[in-house]
């Protein structure tokens, strides 16, 4: 019973923060004067283009002026710069409270689409492939180098692999991307220089999938060598503060094997605080990985914030800044159970 009310009081904050952060997208964006001027930015846009098919037909002077007013104001009114911010935001932010993501402004998807639900169940699944898999490689190589740089503290072994480790986790992503494109695409001429498909794209379906997986791997080598260091240092400090506990010097006098030593002794009580991590960074991927993605041309999620920045896409921000907090809270959720059923101290 202690542990439902555990789980459901967690809940009910998790659901706060994400209130919370989208109060701070709309006071960021409202404000600050942000959100109306990219809705300026685009009736003015749109007035350009009507004053030039108005002047085909309306030769006053006068009378265009008139007419380009009563177009304006009428923009105005559909954009929802005849209301204050903090009526105009909030409608904004309760509509996509209720899943409905509406349309983007500037951005569409491969097909033509404008809504963004469309948009991002297009682009999440090439994220997936691209970041995912880049951190469950680094997770699986990270961890385990740094279970076993721990065990050999002091080594060569554990000096090379820290070092290796540090240089690693210091690494810009866009610049080990520009390094990479420049041996691999400019000067071997082994692998593609980025987007996803060649040009012309296959027609058949298995040989689409193949040139998609040969594009990713140059992407998927740079987020790798950037990310697997971190992993192997984290996971390499998590245990030794373990080995250091006297439970394990107890076992280490008993004799037992290595292995059974690292299994039961070790990783086990790690096993939380990794486990923390892993499902955070698996979290986190589904964000994409914006300098990567840009540097290479890949369409995923981070790709797809840069270019709703840039291009002032209200809408779309808001959208994908509540993707991204619902993916951090349920990340958090998952978190506590699992954290839970890992250390038995927890439910006691």
């Amino acid at each position: 019973m202690t542990l439902i009310r555990s789980l459901v009081t967690q809940a009910v904050t998790l659901v706060f923060v994400l209130l919370t952060v989208l109060l701070m997208v709309a006071v960021v964006l409202g404000a600050t004067g942000v959100s109306d001027k990219i809705l300026s930015a685009y009736v003015n846009e749109e007035l350009r283009a009507v004053r030039q098919s108005l002047s085909q037909r309306i030769k006053d002077p006068v009378e265009l002026e008139k007419a380009l007013e009563q177009v304006r104001l009428e923009l105005e009114k559909s954009y929802g710069l005849d209301r204050p911010w903090y009526e105009r935001i909030p409608s904004l932010i309760l509509r996509v409270l209720t899943l409905d993501l509406g349309y983007s402004r500037t951005i569409t998807s491969f097909a033509g689409s404008r809504k963004v639900a469309d948009i991002i169940v297009e682009r999440l699944p090439y994220s997936i492939l691209l970041v995912t898999s880049a951190v469950v490689i680094s997770a699986v190589i990270g961890i385990n180098f740094g279970l076993r740089t721990a065990s050999r503290r002091g080594s060569l072994f554990d000096k090379l692999i820290s070092y290796t480790a540090a240089a690693s986790y210091g690494l810009p992503s866009w610049w080990t991307g520009l390094i990479l494109l420049l041996v691999f695409y400019f000067y071997l001429r082994l692998l593609p220089p980025g987007g996803i498909m060649s040009t012309p794209p296959p027609t058949e379906p298995l040989a689409k999938v193949l040139d998609v997986l040969w594009h990713a791997v140059l992407p998927l080598m740079t987020l790798v060598t950037v990310i697997v260091g971190g992993w192997a240092y984290v996971t390499r400090t998590i245990v030794l503060n373990i080995t250091q506990e006297d439970f394990v010097t107890v076992a280490k006098a008993k004799g037992l094997p290595e292995n059974l030593l690292r299994r039961r002794y070790i990783l086990r009580p790690a096993a939380p605080p990794i486990a923390t991590n892993i499902v955070f960074a698996i979290a986190g991927s589904l964000g994409g990985a914006i300098l990567t993605e840009t540097v290479f041309n890949w369409p995923g999620m981070g790709r797809l914030y840069y270019d709703a920045i840039t291009a002032f896409d209200e809408g779309l921000v808001v959208a994908l800044t509540f993707i991204y907090t619902i993916i951090y809270i349920t990340a958090r959720f998952i978190i506590e159970v699992l954290v839970t059923v890992l250390d038995p101290r927890v439910r006691v």
